[in-house]
Parts: C-alpha cells; sequence; structure tokens
C-alpha cells in the first residue's frame, strides 16, 4: 500500500531505464512471445534475469527496490532467459519508465529452464513495476519460476489524480494484477508450449494487499498466495484513515501513550521519529485524497506536516463523522477475507506503518470469521518492521522479513504442491544472534 521507500524523494524520483533492443536475438532458438491484450512490448534477450544481471543492462530500476531490503541479503545470480517490458492500453501517464509516460507498464522474465510455475506480483507503496526484483524476482527465478509484475496502472505520490471516482486508483491496482495474470499465463504457454502447471501471488505492502484480494476474488487464476504486511482496507475496521490521525496529532508533541493507543506497538518508540518524517504524514495525506478528496476542498491532498486545529489538517481528520459515501469508497476495495486459495500471511510486530494489531492481526480473525482458517497460516515475525532497509539502521532491535518471505514460499509450495501442511500459525521468536538478513525458520 504505502509509499515504503527509504525517502520521500525516492518516492517522487523519475530515473529512467534504458530501452531494450527492438529486436533482440531469440533465446534458446526461440523467438520471444507476444503479450495479449499488451499495446507495446520490447524483448530481450538476457544472460541473467536477475538484478546482478539487470542494473548493469539497464533492465530494472534500483531506485524503485530502494530501502526494500536489508544491505546484507544474498541473491542468486545466473539465470537466463527472455526479459519483456511493456505496457497495457491505459490513459494516464505517471509512469516515466523508459521514457514511455504511460501506465499499466509491466515486465515478464522466462528463464530458460523453467519449473513449470509462474508467480505474479505488484508494486508495493506507489512504486513501478520493478519495485519487487531484488526481493521477489531474483529468488524465484533461481528456482525456475516465471515472474511478472505490474506497476498497478498509476504510480507516485499522485496517484489519487487517476480516475474519477474515490477509489479509481485502487481499484485499478486489483484489475491491473488480474490482467497481467492473464496475459502472463497466456505468455508463458506461448513460451514454453503449456500453461503453468502452479501460479502464485506473491507481494508486500500493497503488494500484499493485491495478494489477499486476488485469492478472495480470483482465486481460479493461482494456487496460492504469501502477503507480506499488507494492507488492511475495510469500511468497518481499522484501516489508514482511522489510526494515522490520532498518531499525528499525538506525535512529536511528546505523547506517547496516545501513539501506542492508536495501535503501534510498545517499543516501537525508536522508530516513531523516522516514521513521522518519511511516511505517517505523507501516507495519511495522499490515501485520504484518494478515498475522501472532499476533506479538504479544492485543495490536493491536505497540508502538508499541518498542526492540529489548522482548517482541513489531516491530523484532524476524523473517520467516523465523515459522510456515508467515504465508507462507499473504501468499500470498492474492501476485504472480506473469504480466500479462495492457501494463504501464507507474515507480519512484523514492530510494523511502525502498518502496526500489526490494526493490521493483519485484524485479517486473520476476518479469514476466521469466514471459516477460511484451514488454507491459511499467518505467522507474526519478532521484531519485523514494515522497512526491512532500516535493520541496517538497528541490527541489534529489528529483524528482516525477506527471509522470512522466503522460508514462506518455500512452505506454500509444499502445501500446494505436495500436500505437506506448514506449521501452525504462531509468534516466530527473534533469534539472539545469526545471519539473519538471510535466514529464517518459520516452523522454528
Amino acid at each position: 500500500m504505502l509509499p515504503s521507500l527509504s525517502a520521500a524523494a525516492v518516492l517522487l524520483a523519475a530515473v529512467l531505464v534504458p530501452v531494450p533492443p527492438s529486436h533482440p536475438a531469440p533465446c534458446a532458438g526461440r523467438p520471444a512471445p507476444t503479450v495479449p491484450g499488451a499495446e507495446r512490448q520490447q524483448a530481450a534477450c538476457l544472460d541473467d534475469l536477475t538484478t546482478a544481471g539487470t542494473v548493469a543492462g539497464g533492465h530494472t530500476d534500483t531506485a524503485d527496490w530502494a530501502g526494500l531490503t536489508p544491505a546484507g541479503a544474498r541473491n542468486p545470480s545466473g539465470v537466463p532467459g527472455i526479459q519483456i517490458d511493456g505496457y497495457f492500453p491505459d490513459t494516464s501517464t505517471t509512469n516515466t519508465t523508459h521514457g514511455w509516460n504511460h501506465d499499466s507498464q509491466f515486465v515478464l522474465r522466462l528463464p530458460d529452464r523453467w519449473n513449470g510455475g509462474l508467480v505474479v506480483a505488484g508494486s508495493p507503496g506507489v512504486r513501478e513495476q520493478y519495485a519487487n526484483d531484488f526481493a521477489i524476482s531474483d529468488w524465484v527465478l533461481a528456482r525456475g519460476y516465471a515472474f511478472a509484475a505490474t506497476d498497478k496502472g498509476n504510480v507516485g505520490a499522485a496517484f489519487h489524480r487517476d480516475g474519477r471516482r474515490p477509489g479509481d486508483a485502487i481499484v485499478e491496482w486489483n484489475h491491473r494484477v488480474t490482467q497481467l495474470t492473464r496475459a502472463a499465463r497466456a505468455t508463458v504457454a506461448r513460451r514454453y508450449g503449456h500453461a503453468p502447471l502452479r501460479t502464485y501471488a506473491a507481494g508486500l505492502s500493497n503488494g500484499g494487499y493485491l495478494v489477499r484480494w486476488q485469492l478472495e476474488n480470483h482465486p481460479e487464476l493461482y494456487d496460492g498466495g504469501v502477503d507480506w504486511e499488507g494492507t488492511l482496507w475495510h469500511p468497518d475496521r481499522p484501516n489508514l484513515l482511522t489510526f494515522l490521525p490520532p498518531v499525528l496529532r499525538a506525535y512529536p508533541q511528546d505523547r506517547p501513550a496516545e501513539v501506542i493507543a492508536a495501535g503501534f506497538a510498545p517499543g516501537s518508540e525508536f522508530l516513531w521519529d523516522f516514521h513521522h518524517r518519511v511516511y505517517w504524514d505523507l501516507t495519511q495525506r495522499i490515501y485520504r485524497e484518494e478515498l475522501d478528496p472532499d476533506y479538504d476542498g479544492p485543495a490536493e491532498a491536505g497540508t502538508p506536516f499541518c498542526a492540529p486545529g489548522t482548517p482541513a489538517c489531516d491530523a484532524d481528520y476524523d473517520y467516523a463523522a465523515r459522510p456515508a459515501a467515504v465508507r462507499a469508497a473504501i468499500g470498492r476495495i474492501a476485504l472480506t477475507g473469504r480466500i479462495g486459495r492457501p494463504l501464507i500471511t507474515l507480519h512484523g510486530t514492530l510494523d511502525a506503518l502498518l502496526p500489526i494489531g490494526k493490521d493483519s492481526d485484524v485479517y486473520a480473525a476476518m479469514v476466521r470469521e469466514q471459516h477460511r482458517d484451514r488454507i491459511f497460516r499467518y505467522y507474526r515475525i519478532e521484531g519485523g518492521n514494515h522497512v526491512d532497509g532500516l535493520y541496517d539502521t538497528y541490527p541489534d532491535r529489528l529483524r528482516p522479513i525477506l527471509p522470512c518471505f522466503r522460508d514462506a514460499f518455500t512452505a506454500l509450495t509444499g502445501w500446494v504442491e505436495r500436500w505437506q501442511a506448514p506449521a501452525p500459525s504462531r509468534t516466530v521468536a527473534r533469534p539472539a544472534s545469526g545471519d539473519l538478513a538471510n535466514t529464517c525458520a518459520l516452523a522454528g
């Protein structure tokens, strides 16, 4: 969901990536397949589809995944295959990658040595299509999966300008993941001669929300998913617009009890200053503008860091007092917990952007209410924060979730493909020592 960035400047940066060759050589003796429905596509035959190769060759954007992973994380490399960049028809132009100035961009990677599977991801925050390259793409490609990712149809801090009705931009996120999944499945069939045997959804933050929504609304397209701290949207449950305003009123006014009362975990105080400066204010304003644009009248996304009492200040936003139309807008993007395929959810106990007690704890309860807990596992990662990059600053207090995601993905595939039930839902303790950037055992 959120602008999961190491700095606000990164969120707003427009880093151009060189356009791949228009007429690449075929890989393994086969031409690149066409992507159904794409308005434009450009393919390249690469010696290495992982970031070890794509960074040097201009086939990714390092700014797009900055701050999402710990510096000490080790990734595989040396996966040859085809990369296809392109976009689907769209009228918005917030994504400037490749100089295309066109939204609904996607990246599709097809390894020469394919295991029969496909992994589909939507971008976290309001980032572009390469945001999952280091966290997800490298690792699944090395295991033989094809990989596809989308920019969700709009990017950047002004994503709320896309669409006509409140909620339209986020509604489009879900549509674009569904669209890409169908197109990627067809493209895989054209490349390898048959449809994928298994299709998985994976994502973090807003990408985790997209996994939840897809498994609830289009289970026919997937075999399972891993949700890494997905955003919870529901008109009658906690959401960003209920817990961020009281935090903005209480911090930095030296009222820590009110921040904790809003849902943030005791012990997370050392993270608050960073999140106040980079996330809380910006996130509240841009998502409130998307879902309740009338709150500040003709102004756009409020006034940054306004003091409580200032007219139309987002620190004073009261979701409960807003018109029914706001709940209707959130209802258009709401989750239900009614998943139709196996789902593994991960969430850090020190998440200082989406507090665990107001997000995944609630979503897990929703899944139980829908009697779907038989196909659900929920692992609370002790010491995990929303942004793994902060582990480099606080290695003695935080724990990266990246290796836990990889263990979860392995557990999911064993569950789906070999009927090996994962460990029961639990809180995963933080080890006192060890290589936390690369190891995690969800089963204990």
